[in-house]
C-alpha cells in the first residue's frame, strides 16, 4: 500500500473514527447487509477520499514549488513568421521587426484579427505557472520589469541579417532582432533590473529563468521559403547550432544560471509546408500524414543542439542548461490526439481557409491566411494543435509548457521534485 503523507494520514484516521461510531443496527437496516460488507464498503470510501486528498496535496505542492522557484523570467526568441507576409497586415507606426503575431483566443472570440505582443505561448504558460504577470516587451516604455522582460520578436533568427544577405536571402529575412541583438537589448536594460550593485544583479539572475528560443526555425525558413530545398537548409545547420550555443554562453557570462533551450518542431507536420510542398506518396507518414524528410531534418537539428548543450554543461558546472522538447509533443499530438483532447485528423489549421481541392484538409491558403479576408476560425481551438498552420494553439502550448515544467518534455524538469 502506498505511503500516505501526514495530512492524508490524519484524514484517514478521522474517517476510521467516524466509521467506528456508526451504530451497527443502522448500517444493517439501512443497507440490508451484514456488518462486515458495510464496513468494507465504508472503508473503500475512506480510501478513495484519502487518495483524492493525496492527489490534491501533490498538485498543490507542485504549483507552490513553481510559484516560489524564481524571481524573474527572461524570454528570448521569435515566432515563426508567415511566408512572404505582407507588411500591410501589420500595425502602423511600428517597425516590422517589432510587429506582433495574431492572438488565437481573442481572434476566436471576435472573429477578427487582433494583435498581441510577440511572445512564445509556451513561455506565457510558464510565466503564469510561476505566478508572474505577462512579461512586458523589452521595447515598451515605462514597463514594470520587476519579474523580467520579453525580448522575443516575430521572425527572429539565431543568425544575424548579414549572414542571409551574403547568401542572397536578405529579402526573405526582414527582422533585425537576431539572438545576439536580443541579448544586447538585455544588457542595455540591466540598470532597470538591478540598479544598485553588481551583487544585486548576480543574485537576481541566479534566481531567474532564461528561455532561449525557439531559434532555428526562422533561419531554415529563409532557404526553404525561397525554394532552395533541404539540401541548402542543411548547410545552415552548423552555423545555426553554433549561434544558439554562443547565445547561451553569452547569457551565462551575464549571470544566467537556469536556462531552457528549446529545439525546433517537426517541420513536416505543419500545414504551411504540407500545403507548399508536393511530395511522392511514400514521403508521407501513414499514421501522421507528416512529410518524413522534413521531420528528419528537424530531428537532426535537435540532435545537434542537444549535443552542443551537453558540451556546454561541463564547461559551466554551476549553470543548469535544460533542453526543451518541442518535437516529441507535436508528434504525439498527431499520433495520440485523443490523449490531449485533440481531434483525430490530418494536420489541420484551426484558423485559415482551404487551399487547392487536393490539399483542402490542411485548411491553409497562402492568399487567405488567418486574420486575412476569407479566413475563418474553428469553433473550438482546444480541439486543434495547429492554430494557423504555422503556430500552435494555446491548448498545445499549454501541454508543452507543463511538460517542460514537470516532465516529460525536457531532459530535466524546470521544477525539480525536491
Amino acid at each position: 500500500m502506498a505511503t500516505l503523507t501526514r495530512p492524508t494520514h490524519l484524514l484517514f484516521l478521522l474517517l476510521l473514527f467516524l466509521l467506528s461510531s456508526v451504530p451497527r443496527r443502522f448500517t444493517r437496516a439501512a443497507l440490508g447487509m451484514g456488518s462486515r460488507p458495510v464496513l468494507a464498503l465504508l472503508l473503500a470510501v475512506a480510501l478513495l477520499a484519502a487518495a483524492a486528498a493525496e492527489a490534491g496535496t501533490a498538485d498543490a505542492a507542485k504549483v507552490g514549488a513553481a510559484k516560489g522557484k524564481y524571481r524573474a523570467l527572461f524570454n528570448f526568441g521569435g515566432l515563426a513568421r508567415r511566408r512572404r507576409e505582407p507588411l500591410s497586415h501589420q500595425r502602423p507606426g511600428l517597425p516590422h521587426h517589432r510587429q506582433a503575431a495574431l492572438r488565437p483566443d481573442l481572434l476566436r472570440q471576435a472573429h477578427r484579427p487582433l494583435l498581441r505582443r510577440a511572445a512564445s505561448s509556451s513561455t506565457t504558460w510558464v510565466t503564469e505557472e510561476f505566478g508572474f504577470p505577462l512579461l512586458p516587451p523589452s521595447k515598451l516604455n515605462r514597463s514594470d520589469l520587476t519579474h523580467g522582460a520579453n525580448f522575443a520578436i516575430t521572425g527572429a533568427t539565431a543568425l544575424d541579417t548579414p549572414y542571409f544577405e551574403a547568401r542572397g536571402l536578405g529579402a526573405v529575412v526582414w527582422n533585425s532582432g537576431a539572438l545576439m541583438t536580443q541579448i544586447q537589448w538585455f544588457r542595455d536594460l540591466k540598470p532597470f533590473f538591478c540598479n544598485s550593485t553588481k551583487e544585486e544583479c548576480k543574485e537576481l539572475y541566479a534566481n531567474s529563468l532564461f528561455v532561449v528560443g525557439e531559434f532555428g526555425g526562422n533561419d531554415y525558413n529563409a532557404p526553404l521559403f525561397a525554394g532552395k530545398g533541404l539540401t541548402e537548409a542543411y548547410k545552415f545547420m552548423p552555423d545555426v547550432i553554433q549561434g544558439i550555443s554562443d547565445g547561451v554562453e553569452a547569457l551565462i557570462a551575464e549571470g544566467a544560471v537556469d536556462l531552457i533551450v528549446p529545439g525546433v518542431m517537426p517541420t513536416g507536420c505543419f500545414p504551411v509546408y504540407l500545403n507548399m510542398l508536393d511530395m511522392p506518396a511514400h514521403e508521407y507518414g501513414a499514421r501522421s500524414g507528416c512529410i518524413r524528410t522534413y521531420n528528419t531534418f528537424s530531428w537532426v537539428h535537435n540532435a545537434h543542439l542537444k549535443r552542443a548543450l551537453e558540451k556546454l554543461r561541463p564547461k559551466y558546472p554551476n549553470a543548469r542548461i535544460i533542453y526543451g522538447d518541442y518535437y516529441t509533443p507535436v508528434v504525439q499530438f498527431m499520433l495520440q490526439p485523443e490523449k490531449f483532447g485533440f481531434a483525430k485528423q490530418l494536420p489541420r489549421a484551426c484558423c485559415g481557409a482551404p487551399g487547392s481541392v487536393a490539399k483542402a484538409a490542411y485548411n491553409f491558403n497562402v492568399t487567405a491566411k488567418c486574420g486575412e479576408p476569407g479566413a475563418t476560425a474553428c469553433a473550438d481551438p482546444s480541439t486543434h494543435w495547429s492554430w494557423d498552420g504555422i503556430h500552435l494553439t494555446e491548448a498545445a502550448y499549454g501541454h508543452i509548457a507543463r511538460g517542460w515544467l514537470y516532465g516529460p518534455f525536457a531532459d530535466q524538469p524546470i521544477v525539480q521534485s525536491s
